[in-house]
């Protein structure tokens, strides 16, 4: 599964967009440095039923934004994204 397919199905299960649960982190202080992965994931599974995985793509953008690695882009593989930069905007609104 890519980065971004993971973002969509954070959606899919919590009906709120990466961007909305980033603003959530910001609003219980959980993006202040040092952020600590373990009051995120914590949150996630708490108020959202959100496993390990999917929380820590959430932990990932909360301490580094929308840019991944390129390790994984256009290798063609289960696990390559399109671009470097993640849509967290929500999927209906991705542009094509």
């Amino acid at each position: 599964m890519s980065f971004q397919a993971y973002l969509d199905t954070i959606e899919n299960k919590t009906g709120l967009t990466p961007r909305q649960l980033l603003a959530l982190a910001h609003d219980r202080g959980l993006d202040k440095e040092p952020v600590k992965a373990g009051a995120i994931i914590d949150w996630l599974k708490e108020d959202y039923a959100l496993g390990r995985g999917h929380a820590m793509a959430i932990v990932h953008i909360v301490k580094n934004g929308p840019t991944i690695s390129d390790k994984h882009v256009a290798t063609g593989g289960t696990h390559s994204d399109e671009s470097t930069e993640l849509w967290l905007d929500g999927q209906n609104s991705r542009p094509a």
